[in-house]
């Protein structure tokens, strides 16, 4: 809901070739189990990387010791799937789309 007289700021969403990638490989992963419940996943992952145009700072930092502090956001979505981006300006960087049920030490050691 928006008040008159007051504006949103909007940012641009920018998905990287890797987390295009990635939600591609989730939903292809689902998909051969039930064609149906990987649909809406795919809709559910891109609503929710859409609302990162709107407040992207209401999410916390990704905290890590290899990773340099107050870089990374992150979001959950879908109750699994850990959105991490960064922002820039006036544009959201989504970097990565991770299954939070596999091992991702690879994203946070390397």
């Amino acid at each position: 809901m928006e008040l008159k007289g007051t504006m949103k700021k909007q940012y641009k969403v920018v998905v990287s070739r890797r987390a295009k990638i990635e939600i591609e490989n989730h939903v292809s992963f689902l998909a051969r189990v039930n064609i149906k419940s990987a649909k809406t996943l795919k809709d559910n992952l891109i609503k929710d990387i859409k609302s990162l145009k709107y407040m992207p700072r209401r999410n916390s930092y990704l905290v890590n010791e290899f990773i340099p502090k107050n870089k990374y956001h992150k979001m959950i979505s879908q109750k699994r799937y850990l959105l991490i981006y960064q922002i820039k300006d006036d544009t959201v960087y989504l970097e990565f789309v991770v299954d939070c049920r596999q091992d991702y030490d690879w994203l946070v050691i390397s």
